[in-house]
């Protein structure tokens, strides 16, 4: 009876799913580049930028083996240890390679949290030229310090809400530097009534003199931060920008040419000028939340969609039932089930 038993145990156990494994887990390593190109910018801005740089499971062990490059811009108020701490960024990484979702890559962030939050991955006079930064100085600091396939082929950009701005713009100003671009929920896509128009905010940052006095309404710093990085008058004001309006002590009064500032830099408007740009690309996608909480986003987004149907440039665009962020980090979100199956499909491995 015992032996039959034990027979019958054995039968059951080897009939039992076997236990799940621990996907390898890649490394993250915290690094700093010294800018030559931010140094001694006018707004203050430390050139010293830290970047977050997640290196596959395997890295260590062949030092011959070399990956492409996905580069991350994370969004406003955000930085790079976020991306990686409270996002859980590598063990998302760590999940999809393990499940082939994509190939072993490296994945680099950079931190471009600026003193007002956020630098739009533009060239600016007052806050430096951080788009020159990001798409030239810090891939070559990566190129040179890491075993990366580099070349443009093997090379991708991606980002979120700013960083997805910033994605679009990049891959439309540096022809040739990057194979794909994949912007989540990009933010300020174009002009639009909810980024330009006046509020309560507009008064604060107009009269205000200080950065602590801004730090208290978000839509107050946001508006001096996107002043910084679009209409920059360095050396002059509480915050070297020119702001989209002026309050007197009864009255709102439009500056037409800041606003046209602004709208020039918005993907929708550079889009014309750079069809050339976007055509060499193997691939090209955004998407966005329908309830977004920034109703800009998924308005623009169609925009921007209609737009390079109507030139004829190959993309994919869609809208997805989310708001800004619940969908996008996470073994449901659209990293893991879009963004990265994405660049599998577009970069070149070795």
């Amino acid at each position: 009876m015992r032996l039959f038993s034990l027979l019958l145990l054995l039968t059951l156990l080897r009939q039992l799913p076997a236990p799940a494994q621990t996907p390898a887990k890649g490394r993250v390593v915290v690094t700093y580049l010294d800018s030559k190109l931010l140094k001694g910018n006018a707004g203050g801005e430390n050139p010293r930028r830290r970047v977050s740089v997640y290196l596959p499971a395997g890295y260590e062990a062949s030092q011959t083996k070399r990956y492409p490059v996905l580069y991350y811009l994370h969004g406003f108020t955000w930085n790079d240890s976020l991306i990686f701490h409270a996002d859980g960024m590598a063990a998302l990484l760590d999940e999809a390679i393990a499940a082939g979702q994509i190939r072993p890559l490296i994945v680099v962030v950079p931190n471009e949290q600026t003193l007002f939050q956020g630098s739009f991955y533009t060239n600016s006079a007052t806050n430096g030229p951080w788009a020159d930064f990001t798409a030239k100085e810090l891939v070559s600091f990566i190129d040179k310090n890491y075993r990366t396939l580099a070349q443009p082929t093997s090379r991708g950009l991606a980002g979120h809400s700013m960083g997805g701005n910033g994605t679009l713009r990049l891959a439309m100003l540096y022809p040739g530097r990057y194979a794909a671009a994949y912007a989540l929920s990009p933010g300020f896509v174009a002009p639009h009534p909810e980024w330009m128009a006046a509020r309560p905010s507009q008064a604060l940052a107009s009269r205000a003199t200080s950065r602590a006095e801004l730090l208290k309404d978000f839509n107050a710093v946001r508006l001096v931060a996107c002043a910084r990085a679009f209409s920059p008058t360095p050396g002059k004001g509480a915050f070297g920008a020119a702001l989209p309006y002026s309050f007197s002590a009864d009255s709102l009064r439009h500056r037409d040419a800041v606003l046209a500032q602004w709208g020039a830099t918005s993907p929708t408007e550079l889009l014309p000028a750079h069809l050339s740009s976007l055509r060499q690309l193997r691939g090209l996608a955004f998407d966005w939340g329908e309830q977004d909480q920034f109703q800009h986003i998924p308005a623009t987004c169609r925009m921007l969609d209609t737009q390079l149907s109507a030139y004829g440039i190959p993309h994919a665009a869609e809208g997805y039932q989310g708001n800004h962020g619940n969908r996008i980090m996470g073994r449901e979100g659209r990293v893991y089930l879009n963004l990265l199956p994405f660049f599998n499909q577009h970069l070149q491995f070795e």
